[in-house]
């Protein structure tokens, strides 16, 4: 019997929740070439956090496993050799069962990549690196409504108070234009405002300083404000093709439309925060550091983090190709939203850039949920 036995509904589908259809591990293509102790690499990783169990989901505890099986598998995973690739497969094969996930619009949503990119600039101002990067502001209220009854689950708010209430936080276009200036909280400055921007969109990265040293940035906050996809303004504007946007085109594109780039970068009104990372990096949202390739950002709402997840998507880099590998859910996005919506975690380098930017590709994945501790030994 699984400690966890979610099938599939109607209300599920035209809900908001996804449904979980259980299948085979046979029934996942490429599932046995898998280098799986990579993957297992990045759970322990994650076994390291309590799982929290998407509030929104009804009887989500029931759905997705108790938390004592989750402690039970971590406790096995934790005495796995590193790099046996069979035993790891043996192990997720033994006290796991995959379920197919079924969105509202099906089985099939959009998956993307995000990297940890890497800027030149220094710890203080100059005519090259005019561009500062902020720290979170000591003004920026967060508000979890969660805490103020279910039905806000998952809902959170940002601003600043003035007058005793709650207004927005100060948008893109006001931060850039000085709105945060005189405060101390400029941590780095860089020199291209469209490599900050898409630094901000990665929400992780690294700055090289002018003595070699290389700082690590983290997420911090955002303002609050919604996120806009400027891709998406280009394409409603005619400048570029749906079929051609990526990170690459979008980035040529405002190098040859300065005149045009403020506009564009401030729809996004979203403007994130960062902090300095000693240590392993990046760090997601569940609070570890990202395994690149294996390492996945999901809606929290519908899936809680630290759950294995088995992606099937075309490699933007090798048409003939499929990226078919066993992920761990580690991360979220203000992009990121759906019950089929991944966005996997690339690396850092030339490489993981390109395959980043370019990967907006038609996705499917299966979520992998422990098995009753008696099945698992036979019993």
């Amino acid at each position: 019997m699984l400690a966890a036995a979610p099938g599939c509904s109607p209300d599920e589908r035209s809900g908001g929740n996804p449904a979980l259809e259980p299948v085979s591990f046979a029934d996942l293509p490429g599932w046995t070439t898998d280098r799986h102790a990579e993957a297992l690499g990045a759970f322990r990783r994650s076994c390291t956090r309590p799982m929290r169990f998407p509030p929104r989901a009804e009887g989500s505890a029931e759905r997705f496993g108790r938390a004592e099986d989750w402690r039970a598998v971590c406790a096995e995973a934790a005495r796995i050799a590193d790099g046996d690739h069979a035993a790891a497969r043996g192990f997720f094969e033994r006290r796991f069962r995959p379920f197919r996930v079924v969105g509202k619009d099906g089985d099939t949503g959009l998956i993307t990549g995000y990297y940890e990119p890497e800027l030149a600039g220094a710890r203080r101002p100059s005519d090259a690196y005019s561009v500062p990067l902020y720290t979170r502001p000591r003004d920026l209220v967060t508000v979890n409504l969660a805490e103020f009854g279910d039905a806000y689950a998952e809902e959170r708010l940002a601003g600043r108070v003035e007058d005793g209430r709650l207004k927005p936080y100060y948008s893109r276009a006001q931060i850039v234009d000085g709105a945060l200036a005189g405060q101390g909280l400029e941590i780095v400055w860089v020199a291209d405002p469209v490599e900050a921007f898409f630094l901000q969109i990665q929400g992780s990265g690294r700055v090289r300083l002018p003595d070699g040293e290389v700082m690590r940035l983290g997420y911090a906050a955002t303002n609050g404000r919604p996120y806009t996809a400027i891709g998406r303004e280009l394409v409603a504007e005619g400048a570029l093709a749906l079929e051609h946007v990526s990170l690459q085109s979008i980035r040529a594109w405002l190098r040859a439309n300065p005149q045009r780039r403020r506009d564009i970068l401030d729809r996004n009104r979203s403007y994130v925060f960062f902090r300095e990372l000693r240590g392993e990096g990046p760090v997601g949202t569940q609070g570890v550091a990202l395994t690149p390739g294996r390492s996945l950002a999901v809606d929290r709402r519908f899936l809680p983090l630290g759950v294995p997840l088995w992606i099937d998507a075309p490699d933007p880099l090798d048409p003939g190709h499929r990226l078919r590998r066993l992920t761990v859910a580690q991360d979220t996005g203000g992009a990121i939203r759906g019950a089929v919506r991944a966005d996997l975690f690339c690396g850092a380098g030339q490489e993981a850039e390109e395959r980043a930017g370019r990967m907006r590709s038609p996705g499917r994945y299966h979520v992998l949920l422990p098995v009753d501790p008696a099945r698992a030994a036979g019993v």
